[in-house]
């Protein structure tokens, strides 16, 4: 069966010989125009003067376009119509778009575009998240609070209590593949984009909306991108707009692409986060109540923060059961880049926010913070039905640097807006099963067992003992240990976006052609429905090809984001292709005069009875009696049932499990300091393609490590991104990654039912990253008595200071 085979990418080959084609490798037509913005060098403020005259005479320019000079409103926003693509009267970030440049090569736009003369009236900018406090700028009418029990009350009558504040950091996409895009002009007005983008059908519909014209009128196409992480989702827009205008005024070709100084600057990055928390405990470390007032920095537009601030909000219990919680979210308008989707959506804000209290309330009671965090572990489900056995999916080997993946023979907006429904349309859940804040019911846990397998196979205990034994030898090299899980939930919260749509044709050949609404970023995608797609006919995997994503194949789709890709699009296309060989059963089975039931597609073979005949044969002759080996197909995520205003239901359809163990070592005179050391143990279900999993584990858990260590965002106060190239803004590169990395997966059924029993396994692994940050800051803890409160991200100077207040006792 092609599907659960550890196979490689689909365009590997094609990636490492530099033939993979992205938006801007697409031969241009003849005549075609490039495009640049104009930016404001400003943050806030009022336009006073912008005389164009100077960029339109520059040598290459074509056109030059204003606010004024569009005929119809031309929006960017994926929510709430608040992104004129060029500004109109305001200034609201330092990177805005203020002109457009339309010119005859890249260069020659991006040149012209420095020679505007802009006269702005300044205001002082919103710039940190307590400069929006201060001056109550914010999204929605207040803060959004989702509570369970009373928390207060709990913690007042607790035996103890912690309370501190958390500071994290934004992080940029910083995506290979810069945004890019390419319109065509058609006949009739209408228009072809080529896109790099998660999201083709929002592209589809802000370029008909700027064009003013039917969303039938637009095509738009990508093949693939080189990385998205959610920088993708909405961000795309403003390009794929800007293009398809320019090729409505001009009738010739448009292309823009941003250079990355122009990518860092303009576009938007994971929100910043503050989380002030309370929490009272038992002398076992058990949490008896918590409060978390999380501020999220959403920046100049709202984009997506209302539902990133939802999510975050809906993962600050993580892994732990509580009894007691009040979250509240306030949403902050700044004058920055409008802060946008990134792999996780708000998730990882709040389940590092969990995970610092278990931190806190470990060093609190002298205890070992894995013990705090199992004593508050949700409880195991009993065992029945799928999903209730357990493998150890892969191998470790002390001083291995290499990931082993599973033998062969093992069998994602704005996802935020408001409910409609009526108060008893959530379901209850049922009696005895411990719920989350918003009361979902906790019904598949396996960290129990997962955190049992990972601590023995990376010899936790030992290695804390060795930890410890180190630290008292030594007074300036300190080394930190820690394993942090990962409970993350599965689907868009907006309930209309899980959904997806899929086209299947068999030719009389035998081979198959495949589109589904998907997109490809690197992840592999492409691979894994095509391995379904192979797997439900039975035949070889090369007898299927997937085209580029397109909307005039598949309408309606959603973006490819909330890890939901493989779930809705892989069983999209087992539907169509599920009804495709039902025809081709029931006319092989009238055929031979036998049931369909009989009908076998496997190993390149269909068989009926005691007759059989290739695959193409049986195609050829379903052709030739006129079988249509045609088909749709089309997948809705069940047992959905979600309020995001009353904070009640059942957003997600499952969970996805994960645990980290890392070890660190610091240098407590400069802060430099060093990932030793990673064992992973991650649940992918049923896993679909272990290699392609292993591959997203590895690249979360080093991408997730980058935000909470290296990447730290600067503006100055005047709102101008500092750190806006490679050279100022530090991702985490091959020299970064632990010496010795051991992931393995953990091998058992989704109780769901889910494409071959799989689980998504894009973001969750991005949060397994937390347990490099509480690595450090266990080793800063060995410098003194105080409790670290190190915050994120811990650059060599901020673990230094951490260093030197914990020294002092402060």
């Amino acid at each position: 069966m092609s599907v659960t085979k550890p196979l490689p990418h689909d365009a590997a080959p094609l990636h490492v010989t530099g033939q993979a084609r992205y938006v801007d490798d697409i031969p241009t037509p003849a005549e075609t125009l490039h495009l640049a913005f104009g930016v404001s060098e400003v943050a806030a403020g009022t336009i006073t003067a912008l005389d164009v005259s100077e960029v339109r005479a520059s040598a290459g320019v074509v056109a030059v376009l204003t606010a004024d000079d569009l005929e119809r409103d031309a929006d960017t926003s994926p929510s709430i119509h608040d992104e004129p693509l060029l500004a109109t009267g305001e200034v609201h970030y330092a990177g805005q778009a203020l002109f457009l440049v339309i010119a005859d090569s890249h260069l020659n736009a991006r040149k012209a575009a420095r020679k505007a003369t802009v006269e702005i009236a300044e205001r002082t900018p919103i710039l940190s998240i307590d400069d929006a406090i201060a001056a109550d700028s914010h999204f929605e009418d207040g803060p959004r609070l989702y509570e369970k029990g009373d928390a207060d009350a709990a913690i007042a009558n607790a035996p103890h209590a912690i309370d501190g504040t958390l500071e994290m950091g934004g992080q940029e996409h910083f995506y290979l593949e810069g945004q890019a895009a390419m319109a065509l002009p058609q006949e009739g007005g209408d228009m072809v984009v080529m896109s790099s983008t998660q999201h083709p059908s929002e592209i589809q519909h802000k370029v008909a909306h700027a064009l003013g014209i039917p969303m039938h009128g637009v095509r738009v196409e990508c093949r693939r991108m080189g990385g998205g992480f959610g920088g993708k989702e909405s961000q795309g827009n403003a390009l794929a707009i800007a293009c398809a205008l320019g090729a409505q005024l001009t009738g010739r070709p448009c292309k823009m692409r941003y250079d990355r100084d122009d990518d860092m600057i303009i576009t938007g990055k994971r929100h910043d986060f503050r989380i002030a928390y309370r929490a009272g405990f038992d002398e076992r470390g058990r949490v008896l109540g918590v409060e978390f007032t999380q501020y999220a920095r959403c920046g100049w537009s709202q984009d997506l923060s209302l539902p990133v601030a939802d999510r975050a909000m809906l993962h600050a219990d993580n892994a732990y059961h509580l009894e007691h919680a009040r979250i509240l979210s306030h949403r902050l308008k700044t004058n920055t880049q409008s802060a946008t989707a990134f792999r996780g959506f708000g998730g990882p804000q709040g389940m590092i926010g969990i995970e610092r209290v278990m931190d806190h309330i470990a060093h609190e009671l002298g205890r070992d913070p894995l013990q705090v965090r199992r004593v508050n572990y949700y409880a195991a489900p009993e065992k029945t039905g799928p999903g209730t056995g357990h493998r150890y999916g892969g191998a470790y080997s002390p001083g291995a640097s290499k990931a082993r993946p599973i033998p062969d023979d093992i069998d994602p907006a704005s996802r935020g807006a408001q409910s409609e429904m009526p108060p008893d349309a959530v379901p209850k859940p049922p009696a005895g099963v411990q719920t989350t804040p918003y009361g979902q019911p906790v019904e598949d846990f396996i960290l129990h067992e997962m955190t049992d397998m990972l601590v023995e196979k990376a010899d936790y205990h030992a290695r804390r003992k060795a930890v410890a034994e180190w630290n008292a030898r030594n007074a300036v090299l300190k080394k930190g240990i820690a394993l942090t899980p990962v409970k993350f939930g599965i689907s868009f919260t907006l309930t209309h976006l899980n959904q997806a749509g899929a086209l299947v044709h068999v030719y009389n050949d035998g081979s198959i052609h495949l589109n589904h609404g998907g997109t490809e970023m690197g992840q592999g995608l492409f691979q894994k429905v095509a391995q379904v797609a192979a797997a439900r006919f039975g035949v070889p995997l090369e007898m299927v090809k997937i085209t580029a994503t397109d909307t005039g194949k598949v309408p309606n789709t959603s973006a490819t984001a909330a890890s939901s890709g493989s779930d809705l699009n892989g069983m999209a296309v087992k539907a169509a292709c599920d009804t495709i060989r039902e025809r081709m059963a029931a006319f092989l089975a009238e055929y031979h005069q036998a049931e369909p039931a009989t009908v076998r597609f496997e190993d390149g073979k269909v068989f009926v009875g005691e007759h059989e005949r290739s695959f193409a044969e049986a195609a050829k002759l379903a052709y030739e009696h006129r079988v249509s080996l045609s088909s749709t197909g089309f997948y809705k995520t069940p047992k959905l049932a979600w309020d995001r205003i009353r904070g009640e239901g059942r957003p997600f359809f499952y969970f996805a499990y994960g645990a980290a163990v890392t070890e660190v070592v610091i240098d407590t005179l400069t802060g430099e300091n060093r990932i030793l050391r990673t064992d992973i143990l991650h649940d992918a279900g049923a896993s679909l393609n272990p290699a392609l999993d292993i591959g997203q584990i590895e690249g979360g858990y080093v991408q997730g490590a980058g935000w909470l260590t290296t990447e730290e965002l600067v503006w100055n106060d005047k709102g101008r991104l500092t750190t806006h190239a490679p050279s100022t803004y530090k991702i985490p590169a091959c020299g970064d990654r632990p010496d010795v990395f051991n992931v393995a997966l953990w091998d058992d059924e989704n109780r769901e039912e889910t494409i071959y029993r799989s689980k998504a396994v894009g973001e969750p692994p991005f949060m397994l990253g937390i347990s490099a940050f509480l690595a450090l800051s266990d080793a800063v803890a060995s410098c003194g008595a105080a409790y670290p409160a190190l915050d994120a991200p811990a650059t060599a100077e901020r673990v230094f200071m951490t260093v030197e207040r914990v020294r002092h006792g402060v």
